[in-house]
């Protein structure tokens, strides 16, 4: 027989194979635990969706930017609202202030704060033992007669 041997002159070679599975279950599975077969195919190589960009024009940008300024304004509604990520929004924002085209109305202040001397009393009630402190005491001497009464 020519070309029986692992080289040799074979013209063509014909390959079938034939796989057949089968697959028994003793229990039928619950529709959660079942897997579904799912076909899909490539139409683009890129990464992104099939959807194409939105492009604002410079006007837009501007008005949603004003818009994002506004010191009681919520950025991630606006964002919904028009259709866009939350996130490109409070970029164009970023960049807006970045580049000195927009300022901000919104500046931080502190308020000066004066310390005022504790007045009056806290009573405690811990089961049937009222402790009454004053303002005058000493955070590690309230911790021991705290710990005193419930040991009691």
């Amino acid at each position: 027989m020519a070309g029986s041997g692992l080289i040799g002159n074979v013209s063509s070679v014909d390959l079938v194979v034939e796989l057949r599975v089968s697959v028994s279950m003793s229990a039928a599975m619950p529709s959660d635990r079942s897997f579904q077969l799912l076909e899909g195919t490539a139409d683009r190589l890129e990464a992104s969706p099939d959807v194409p960009r939105r492009r604002w024009s410079d006007a837009a940008k501007a008005r949603l930017v004003e818009e994002a300024l506004d010191p009681a304004a919520n950025v991630s509604a606006i964002a919904r609202r028009h259709g866009m990520s939350p996130s490109q929004l409070f970029g164009w924002r970023r960049q807006a202030l970045k580049a000195g085209r927009v300022e901000r109305d919104d500046v931080v202040s502190f308020a000066q704060v004066q310390p005022v001397p504790a007045q009056g009393s806290i009573e405690i009630l811990i089961g049937d033992a009222m402790i009454k402190i004053g303002a005058d005491v000493d955070a590690r001497q309230l911790q021991v007669v705290l710990r005193a009464v419930r040991a009691r």
